[in-house]
């Protein structure tokens, strides 16, 4: 429920408002196959581990580096990073991540046999950035 929120702040803010109600439109149409869950992340993630009719997408507070970003954004940031990467790991549907680019965050891919894709990304202040998407297989990705 969170990205969604942050999704509409987005439209708000942005220059292309017709760009993000396409995305909006999109997603309406395939909202009978999305389910947001406000809770436990990492519960939730457990709980549907070994589904592999599910696909994950998972956003946290990007606080796993010293940028720490995530923790000038969110009340509740505190996330175990290293927690988060092993149940991602796990998971038997698809995977897709997004984090900062860090070394901290790359370590922790690497060490869980996560593979990771830098794409360039605008934050709010239309600057253009990178950050790294992370799954068990980005080979669909074209970058």
């Amino acid at each position: 429920m969170l990205y969604f929120a942050r999704s509409i702040l987005f439209a708000v803010r942005c220059r292309e408002k017709s760009t993000v109600a396409r995305r909006i439109r999109a997603i309406g149409e395939i909202r009978d196959r999305l389910t947001f869950i406000e809770g436990d992340g990492l519960a939730t993630l457990r709980q549907h581990s070994d589904r592999v009719d599910r696909v994950f997408f998972i956003d946290p507070p990007y606080t796993a580096s010293a940028k720490r970003a995530g923790s000038r954004l969110y009340t509740y940031h505190q996330i175990d990073h290293e927690d988060l990467f092993r149940t991602s790991s796990e998971l038997m549907g698809d995977v897709l991540m997004t984090y900062d680019d860090a070394d901290e965050v790359r370590a922790l891919a690497a060490r869980y046999n996560l593979v990771t894709r830098l794409v360039a990304m605008n934050n709010t202040h239309h600057a253009t950035m990178t950050e790294l998407l992370i799954g068990h297989d980005l080979s669909w990705l074209i970058v």
